[in-house]
């Protein structure tokens, strides 16, 4: 998976830059999305997005740096915090200290070329439902709200990926798990 190149024909891809769940996590995660999100708009399973429009000629450093954060490193504490009202969605909110000194850490580097939508601090969160009427996202929140309770155990965060991104499902170009 890692070293791949955009196509010729599509010059310019930007990548994402995701947090990779544990399997069980991804599966619960994954699961709720499948059963909230509007089916026709769902491409993508559940996901923590850390950066969501990097250049593509960051590629190879890139991968470096998240090879860095992550060889020999143990995973981030990570925990579901609450959930978010998105106005047309619902997201789970995610707190995990470590993982946004990462992200920092990796802002930090790519600063000058960050979208406004990555520089504009990141809110943890993984989208559940997206993209439906707000009376039908209040709905789930508060269907969701009765029964929540913060996770009495951790999220497991077991790596960091690198995506193109060419406005369907994302494709990938590296992993890089957590010791």
């Amino acid at each position: 998976m890692t070293g791949a190149a955009p196509p010729a024909s599509v010059p310019g891809a930007p990548i994402i830059v995701s947090a990779l769940f544990g399997a069980a996590d991804h599966a619960a995660l994954d699961g709720l999305r499948r059963r909230h999100f509007p089916p026709e708009r769902n491409q993508l399973p559940a996901h923590l997005t850390l950066f969501h429009h990097l250049p593509p000629h960051l590629a190879p450093e890139l991968r470096q740096r998240l090879a860095a954060e992550t060889r020999g490193i143990a995973a981030p504490r990570a925990r579901i915090a609450g959930l978010r009202n998105l106005g047309r969605g619902v997201a789970l909110r995610i707190e995990s200290p470590e993982l946004e000194e990462i992200r920092a850490r990796l802002a930090d580097a790519f600063a000058m070329l960050l979208t406004p939508q990555d520089r504009a601090g990141w809110r943890p969160h993984v989208t559940i439902q997206n993209k439906v009427e707000p009376a039908e996202a209040r709905a789930l929140l508060h269907a969701l709200e009765a029964d929540f309770r913060p996770r009495p155990r951790p999220l497991a965060i077991a790596g960091l990926a690198s995506w193109w991104y060419r406005g369907g499902p994302w494709e990938p170009i590296s992993r890089h798990m957590f010791a």
